[in-house]
């Protein structure tokens, strides 16, 4: 699809040169210098993206796992105000006493 719009791109280029007075040959270099510099700009915006992390897939991934993580937070923290005293105490030293190990 992408490689259509680019033919289609350069043909409509090369008439739009002709149209304003430019020779066959020149429309056509002429055509073909734009889609170039096309090209190279969508090149280097996209390598920036991916340097810079800002990838369209990048970002949901990070969105969506700051929502994953805030639902199972607020899940935790619900299930641990539901349990009595003593079972908050046990739970606790439990923990304690894994990460001792």
């Amino acid at each position: 699809m992408v490689g259509l719009i680019v033919f289609a791109l350069g043909g409509l280029g090369f008439e739009a040169f002709q149209l304003i007075g430019f020779e066959s040959v020149s429309a056509g270099i002429a055509a073909q210098s734009i889609l170039i510099l096309i090209v190279f700009a969508w090149t280097v915006s996209y390598l920036f993206r991916v340097f810079t992390g800002n990838m369209t897939f990048m970002e949901q991934r990070k969105r969506y796992r700051k929502a994953y993580e805030k639902l199972t937070d607020e899940k935790i923290l619900a299930r641990f105000e539901s349990l009595t005293e003593e079972e908050k105490i046990e739970l606790i030293k439990t923990v304690e006493k894994e990460r001792g190990q």
